[in-house]
Parts: structure tokens; C-alpha cells; sequence
């Protein structure tokens, strides 16, 4: 039997024949995307230690999803590797992590005992974090923005709704009796927290290139911002309440600041058009 010969090419190998080449990527493209699965990983385990009554580490890891989901676009665009893929990515670890987990979690410790209604308040806190997520990129794909978009967000931004929506089970881990009566009161709070996701209310963002920081507030900053650590670590819970409370408070004075600015109690300008719906069917 004949062994076989490449065939004689005179003018060198034709790269055309041997089909495309796998480009490389370089390592900082794929990083940001790295913490995205991470994200992912940690609301999925969430679910999984809620099920198996494991709630305090289920809670810990919808925090700490919700964390890495919000620093993956940072890191993105620091380290200039921000793509569509990205992109994509990050709204599918969206709609995971701050609607889906905190909505099963919280079904599972407390909601299910008010039987269909406690589902029903679910589905609509996770149905609503997925309206949230599709009004924030259909606004963010805009290539005019409003001034105001840097400085407000149009309802509860999801991360935060993923926050609130977990304070029936703060509550539960500070003693509270989770009987029917608290899963009843718990649907009402968690349809309330939905439809602060997608109302128009005006929330503050703090992202407004304008704002800064007197030069002697910069260390009590600094100390407070060590201390909540501090506390956090050790009242966990407590803290976690605190924070849920503050933020709620701090609703209506983020409208009032818009209401004095622009006069009006919500914003007004439309977030979905037809046109936005269309193309995005």
C-alpha cells in the first residue's frame, strides 16, 4: 500500500482551502463575562439552598449575585472589554438574578404558605423585574438620551428591587413568626415592590457627573462607609432591614427633588414606544 503524499504546491499551502481560522481573543475581553457566569452560578445555587431550607447561605448567594452583576459592566468598561455578547449576557444574568432567584427564594421561606396568592405575588415581582430589565435597555439602545437619564431612573432599578423584595425573609431571620398571616402580608409587600419596578416614579441614581463631595465630608464618608461594613458583618440582618427601610424612605424625597426640578410627580416621557416594541419582536 502506497503512502500517501501532500500534494505539490509550488506557489506554498492555500490557506483558502483549509476553511476560517479561530481568532484569538485576548484574556480581558473574557473576564467581564467570567464574573457574569460567576453571577449566574450564585442565583442558580440561591435557589438551590432555598429548597433545601438552607436560607440564610440562599439569601447570601442572591446578595452576592446581584453584587457580581453589578460590577461586571464596571469592570467591562474599565478594562475597555465591553461587547455585544457582553451585553446579551449580562440582561440573561439579569433577569436570573434579580428576578427569578430573589422571587423563588422568598416563595419558598415565606410565600408559600399563602398557598396560590403568595405564587401569584411571585410570578408578578419576577414578570415585572423582566419589564424593568426590557425598559432599561430599550431606553439605554437609544441613541439620543434624555439630560435626566444620568441622573434618575424611571422606578425602582432591579438590583435594588432584588434588596427589597428579600425583607420578609430578613424578618424571618430576625424571629419574626412566618405564619400565614406574615406570607399574606408578605404577597401584598412583594406585588408592591413589583409595581414600584415598573412605575415611572423618579428614582435618584447618584450617577450625576454633577454632584461632588465637600472636602471635609470626604473622611466621615469614608468612616461611615467602614462602619456600615463593620455592622454589616456583624447585624447582618438587622442592617439589611435598616438598608431596605432607608431606601424606601428615601422614594418620595428622590420625587420631590424631580418634582421641583421638572414638575411633575413621575416622568412623563415615554420609556416604550411602538417602534421600540416592533423592533424588538
Amino acid at each position: 500500500m502506497e503512502t500517501p503524499f501532500p500534494p505539490f504546491e509550488p506557489n506554498g499551502p492555500d490557506d483558502s482551502a483549509r476553511g476560517p481560522r479561530l481568532r484569538e481573543i485576548p484574556l480581558r475581553l473574557v473576564f467581564p463575562n467570567l464574573i457574569t457566569i460567576l453571577a449566574i452560578c450564585a442565583g442558580l445555587t440561591g435557589i438551590r439552598l432555598a429548597f433545601e431550607n438552607r436560607y440564610e447561605l440562599a439569601v447570601s448567594m442572591v446578595l452576592l449575585a446581584a453584587f457580581l452583576d453589578g460590577i461586571d459592566g464596571r469592570v467591562a468598561r474599565l478594562m475597555k472589554a465591553t461587547s455585544k455578547f457582553g451585553a446579551q449576557m449580562d440582561s440573561l444574568a439579569d433577569i436570573v438574578n434579580f428576578g427569578v432567584a430573589p422571587a423563588l427564594v422568598v416563595y419558598v421561606f415565606a410565600l408559600d404558605q399563602a398557598r396560590s396568592l403568595g405564587w401569584i405575588a411571585a410570578l408578578i415581582y419576577a414578570i415585572a423585574a423582566g419589564l424593568r430589565l426590557a425598559r432599561f435597555n430599550v431606553m439605554a439602545e437609544r441613541e439620543n438620551k434624555a439630560s435626566w437619564q444620568s441622573e434618575y431612573f424611571v422606578g425602582v432599578p432591579a438590583p435594588a428591587g432584588a434588596m427589597l423584595v428579600l425583607l420578609p425573609v430578613y424578618l424571618g431571620f430576625l424571629g419574626l413568626a412566618t405564619d400565614r398571616t406574615f406570607a399574606y402580608l408578605s404577597s401584598i409587600y412583594t406585588v408592591l415592590i413589583a409595581f414600584l419596578l415598573i412605575s415611572r416614579l423618579p428614582v435618584w441614581s447618584g450617577k450625576a457627573e454633577g454632584n461632588r463631595l465637600r472636602r471635609d465630608l470626604v473622611l466621615p464618608m469614608m468612616l461611615g462607609v467602614v462602619l456600615y461594613v463593620a455592622l454589616l458583618m456583624s447585624y447582618t440582618w438587622e442592617v439589611m432591614v435598616f438598608t431596605v427601610a432607608a431606601y424606601l424612605i428615601s422614594l418620595p424625597f428622590g420625587a420631590r427633588k424631580w418634582r421641583r426640578k421638572y414638575g411633575t410627580l413621575t416622568i412623563e416621557e415615554p420609556g416604550i414606544g411602538d417602534d421600540d416594541i416592533g423592533r424588538h419582536i
